[in-house]
């Protein structure tokens, strides 16, 4: 820290200033996708200006060798140099240009390493112009205060002056901390009800001895619905939760936080409380949900600061929420989409229609049995519905064919696994599917394909797969026989343990056979 000297701002110090507000303001955007810098380009040029751009940070670091930058946007992947490495090169090369990090995929380890390398904001895309200007303009009201501090720290002569700044340092790393922690906390929900945990956590973190509840709306009954807490419920103080209740429908009427720092002053609820904050959660200026925030009357009372850090939370729980369902549209969709081609399938053969689906069911069964996780389980839901989607490969005359095939058919029907396993690889986030699907007609002696695994080099869950498509064709009509008695079924299933079948699974599947826990129709 350079020593300070005592003399008061003169005519040079507010002509600098002046000067630095009046010139025409440089920013650079950096970004390995050419539309983006057109864009961006075009769009702040227009706004008065002087836009610089470049690929990556390698020709970034060359742009700021001959140009004053105010000012530097960068993405966060881009090839050669990473927006991360961006900043910390222009660090070291002048700590006094402000970088913000843009980026599609926020990570608490990408947050944690842009504080470290001195990044000012975090923009999470996708970003629209108006967002980026928005902050833009903040950072150069931010950057003019720096320097204006700078200038008179080098006229303040008393110490406490300085540790006053340096506190007030110490208070905007501290709130920055915050907003990332928040950011992070919604990075990657896994259900709204994840969400809905998540945000009564976040809510108590911001005072100690704090109680946090988060309603939604339940439009049939036009009345809020508590979905989380942070306490344990139990019946409570009626009128208490009728009085709270009342203030969550005013922020659902009228949309606005409302900050209440003395109840028993303002809207009485309970001499328990002092001081009491609720925010709504929009969704596309739709109200969603109310947060809301208590502490007792020995804990201070809440202040505008808390009522904004409340409102944040609120904001990204509803960006979460929004961007969970958008995904859980998608892939619906998909899925249904991938059915289709199965039903299609199943279609032309009437000896073969809902085989998929039951096939689906008798392996939860099986993986129920055994002890399988919920994940495990939705994966054999899915694997099992898709496991023969590769037959839309495979010739019609073959495939629907009623006699016995010969030697090159049956050579041709043994593609489709792996044809089946490409159309899913294709999706790129279905790994474990697909590897199921490729290898749901290995037997556990070597002898099945397509590669001729054998034991434990088969998936479990390939092996579950196995003996529900196996049992259920044999408990089907076909086209060239009908289903096969319960008794040639039994016999075929204990005859194949250890040689077709996983002797634990197919034993465990013929107790439940012989239990009546199987329906044999």
């Amino acid at each position: 820290m350079p020593v300070l000297t005592a003399s008061s701002r003169d005519n040079s110090t507010n002509n600098i200033l002046d000067s630095f507000s009046e010139q025409k303001k440089t920013v650079l955007f950096v970004d390995d996708e050419e539309s983006i810098l057109e864009i961006v380009a075009e769009y702040f040029t227009h706004k008065g200006y002087h836009v610089l751009t470049a690929p990556n940070g390698v020709e970034a670091l060359k742009v700021i060798v001959g140009h004053h930058i105010d000012c530097c946007f960068t993405d966060i992947n881009m090839p050669e140099m990473t927006g991360l490495e961006l900043a910390e090169r222009l660090r070291a090369t002048d700590n006094t240009i402000p970088v913000v990090i843009m980026t599609g995929y926020p990570s608490l380890d990408n947050t944690i390493r842009t504080l470290r390398n001195g990044v000012v904001d975090f923009l999470i895309k996708p970003v629209n112009l108006s967002q980026m200007e928005l902050c833009l303009k903040r950072v150069l009201r931010e950057r003019e205060l720096f320097i204006e501090n700078v200038l008179l720290k080098e006229e303040l002569e008393s110490k406490s002056k300085i540790e006053q700044l340096n506190k007030e340092l110490v208070v905007k790393i501290d709130e920055l901390n915050i907003l990332n922690q928040i950011m992070s906390e919604f990075a990657q929900p896994s259900s709204s009800r994840d969400i809905f945990r998540r945000i009564v956590d976040m809510a108590v973190f911001l005072k100690k001895n704090s109680e946090a509840k988060f309603y939604i709306v339940n439009e049939e009954m036009h009345a809020p619905c508590l979905v989380a807490s942070s306490t344990v419920q139990g019946k409570g103080n009626e009128s208490l939760q009728e009085a709270e209740e009342q203030l969550v429908l005013d922020v659902l009427n009228d949309g606005i936080p409302l900050l209440i720092p003395e109840l028993d002053q303002a809207k009485p609820i309970s001499s328990e409380y002092g001081s009491f904050m609720l925010v709504p959660l929009k969704i596309r200026e739709k109200i969603f949900g109310v947060l809301t925030l208590s502490v007792g009357k020995s804990t201070e009372a809440f202040n505008f600061k808390e009522l904004y850090y409340l409102s944040f939370i609120a904001n990204k729980a509803a960006y979460s929420i929004e961007n969970l369902a958008l995904y859980e549209n998608i892939y619906e969709n998909l899925f249904s989409t991938l059915y289709a081609f199965v039903s299609a399938i199943e279609a032309k053969d009437t000896y073969t229609q809902m085989h998929s689906k039951r096939v689906a069911e008798l392996s939860i069964m099986i993986g129920k049995e055994i002890g399988c996780t919920l994940e495990e389980l939705e994966i054999l839901n899915v694997v099992g519905q898709l496991h023969d989607i590769g037959k839309i490969g495979i010739r019609d005359e073959i495939l629907l064919k009623p006699g016995k095939l010969t030697d090159e058919e049956y050579e041709i029907i043994k593609q489709h696994p792996g044809i089946g396993a490409n159309i899913v690889g294709k999706l790129g986030f279905w790994n474990r599917e697909m590897e199921i699907i490729r290898y749901h007609h290995e037997k556990y002696d070597g002898t099945g394909y397509p590669e001729g695994l054998k034991r434990e080099e088969i998936p479990f869950l390939a092996r579950i797969i196995s003996v529900a498509d196996s049992y259920d064709a044999m408990a089907s009509n076909r086209a060239y026989r009908n289903r096969l008695s319960d008794n040639e079924i039994m016999n075929i299933l204990k005859k194949g343990s250890g040689t077709q079948f996983d002797p634990g699974i197919v034993g465990l599947f013929i107790s439940m056979l012989e239990k009546g826990q199987i329906k044999t129709d």
